[in-house]
């Protein structure tokens, strides 16, 4: 007769056992609708989770997830299937989704890659690749610009910049040397100091320095500036009580 060894098993140990086969069978068993447990069997979320550590252990579930699924056997949903969900957008480009887009585009220069990507159906980074790389399109703000010509302004420049033309084309070595540019601005007897010309180093625990809202100077002159590609030419300065015509 073959030696033996007997081992003894406490009550606690075929109680572990028992309990890890459950929840083995339970993992590879498919989706089902569980019926509702007895009142008298009914647990905390703070027991459940417990059990559920002492027997799958690193694997077990978080105590959050064990108390929403608490909360959801309370109100009455059994089901241990997984929500239905829509799935991965769709990343495929084709010519249908590039014409659309471009369509869209042209409706309405303004519309952003989230709207076009909710319109869709599709991913915001495939919306931005297409734009960009596809249909070649950048996304550009409007340029500031100081006044909007007239059409005898317009016309002025159109013959000074031909002008500028002639004078280029005769003698392209020396253009810059005789090219004379002039600009006017307006120079305030003090300059306010901004905001990041006030910036002061302080201990982090110090409060923010002030700094005083101050209008700008009430006294001011007109400078007119001439300079060309070897710097400033002249500064002229008008006179107080003098004003700009044609013949200063």
């Amino acid at each position: 007769m073959p030696n033996c060894k007997s081992f003894l098993v406490t009550g606690a140990e075929r109680k572990h056992v028992r309990r890890r086969a459950r929840f083995q069978q339970h993992g590879e068993a498919s989706c089902h609708q569980a019926s509702p447990p007895p009142p008298s069997q009914v647990k905390a979320p703070k027991e459940i989770h417990a059990i559920l550590t002492e027997t799958l252990g690193e694997r077990a579930p978080s105590y959050s997830t064990v108390k929403n699924w608490v909360a959801q056997f309370k109100r009455g949903d059994f089901s241990t299937c997984d929500a239905p969900r829509p799935g991965r957008p769709e990343t495929v480009t084709t010519p249908e989704i590039i014409d659309h887009i471009h369509e869209l585009i042209l409706e309405d220069r303004r519309i952003s890659a989230k709207s076009i990507a909710e319109q869709l159906g599709i991913s915001r980074e495939r919306v931005g690749s297409i734009i960009t790389e596809d249909l070649d399109r950048r996304k550009l703000s409007a340029k500031w610009v100081s006044k909007c010509p007239n059409a005898d302004q317009k016309r002025q420049r159109c013959l000074s910049f031909e002008q500028l033309l002639e004078f280029f084309r005769s003698d392209p070595n020396n253009f810059l040397s005789r090219l004379v540019t002039m600009d006017e601005t307006w120079l305030y007897h003090y300059d306010l100091d901004s905001k990041q010309q006030s910036m002061e180093w302080r201990h982090s625990g110090s409060p923010r320095p002030k700094k005083f809202r101050v209008q700008n100077s009430t006294g001011k002159v007109l400078a007119s500036i001439f300079w060309y590609h070897d710097g400033i030419l002249l500064i002229d300065y008008l006179s107080k009580g003098q004003t700009m015509n044609t013949e200063y």
